[in-house]
Parts: structure tokens; sequence; C-alpha cells
């Protein structure tokens, strides 16, 4: 007997027409545990596309509340939602959009004290942050819970994309053994940023998602460089 509902065989229709999905893969996405970790710029387009992909249980980390100048890229919110929380708007948003998909809404900061026990619940961690501090603990906690993280990244009009600890491939600090000081690293509040970029780099994040959770996955020591002014794409083995 088939696991999907017929409204959910309609609905996935086009994409497990796809060899490389079909039945088997998208038992596989309804089965499988994905937590995000911040749901602004990055984590917005992440969240939607998961969504409606048919992720069985997306998780949503975020502390922070919608601010005005946050809806140019943070396209899930609207006006009417300003000083709301993001985790909870989002996961209300979300189940209009999917009511198939389970959330578990985390409105609180990720941090040493919370780190393990909310990861150890997921699959896969889409790290979405924007800081080294939460980068380097969703790494460090990811790779002692053996856990796969879609890292993604932007500045101005670049991002950066990859996936780390995936069976056991590299991870952060391979790349980057060390955090970097945070006044020496430029935010998109000091440089400003175009909507579209996180949107972009997001959508890349929700299909290296997919991927990983259909095992498509063939280079993981990789980190993506994508300039979007100049659509210049560099791939770097690590």
């Amino acid at each position: 007997m088939s696991k999907f509902s017929r409204e959910e065989l309609v609905r996935y229709n086009r994409q497990m027409m796809l060899p490389e999905v079909g039945l088997k893969g998208q038992e596989k996405l309804k089965n499988a545990k994905v937590l995000i970790i911040g749901a602004g710029g990055l984590g917005c387009p992440i969240l939607q596309y998961l969504n409606a992909a048919g992720i069985g249980t997306i998780g949503i980390i975020d502390f922070d509340k919608i601010e005005l100048h946050n809806l140019h890229r943070q396209i899930l919110f609207g006006t009417v939602d300003v000083g709301k929380p993001k985790a909870v708007t989002a996961a209300e948003r979300l189940k209009k959009q999917n009511v198939n998909t389970g959330f578990v809404v985390f409105n609180e900061m990720l941090n040493e004290n919370n780190a393990e026990q909310i990861i150890s619940q997921f699959d896969i961690i889409a790290d979405c942050s924007d800081n080294f501090l939460t980068r380097y603990l969703v790494n460090d906690t990811s790779v002692k819970l053996n856990k796969t993280i879609i890292y993604g990244s932007i500045l101005r009009f670049e991002g950066q994309l990859a996936v780390f600890n995936y069976k056991g491939s590299k991870n952060l600090r391979d790349i980057y053994p060390e955090a970097p000081n945070a006044e020496d690293v430029p935010n998109c509040d000091e440089n400003g940023v175009l909507g579209i970029v996180p949107g972009i780099i997001g959508s890349y994040m929700a299909l290296k998602t997919i991927m990983v959770i259909l095992e498509k996955i063939k280079n993981p020591d990789e980190l993506q460089l994508i300039n979007l002014m100049t659509g210049e794409q560099t791939v770097l083995s690590f």
C-alpha cells in the first residue's frame, strides 16, 4: 500500500516523474528530518522549497523578530508580520502552503547549552546563520553527532555553498580551522545585500539538501563560489 495520500501523489507528481526521484525518492523526502538554522535571507527560500518538495519534518530555529528592512529579501514574510517572531511566523505561513509537513519550532537562540539537544533530533542541518560564532557551533556539534551540514553564505553579490560531513567527508574546519574575529568580517548590515542574492543561494541550498536525501551527492569535498554579478562560478576542492 502506498505511504502517500491521493493528494500527495498529485501534489508531488511532477518531481516523482523524474527517475532520480520516483516513489522511493519521494518516500526518502517524506521520511527526512531537516533543521533550518536561521529563518532569514537564506532560510526563507530553503524553507519554502523543502516544504514544497515534501520534506516530512522541518525544524526552524531563530530567536529574531521580523523587521521592516528584512522584507526585501525575506519574502516569506509581509508587512503585517513586522514585529512577529520569525520562526513561529515562518512555520504558520509554510503550514498553509503544505499541510503535509510537520514543523518543529525553536523560538530561541542556538547556543552551547541547547545545540546538541536540538541538532540531535534531525538528519540534515542547513546552516543559514549570519555569524561565525554560530557557524562553528553548528559545524562542531553536527560533526560530533555525525549530521550532514548544508552550508551557505553570502556577501554582496557573491555566495558560497558546500556540503559538509556527508558520509565522513570534510567540514568547515578543514577549510577554515579557526573562526575569524567578528570585527574583521563584513556583513549585510554594513555592506548591504540585493534581495535576490540570498534567494538564489538559499535555493541552491535547498537543491543540495534534496540531493543529500536522495543520495545523489558525488563530490562532497568541494566549496562552490558563485558571483551573481558576473555569473562566474568556481569550484574549489579541499
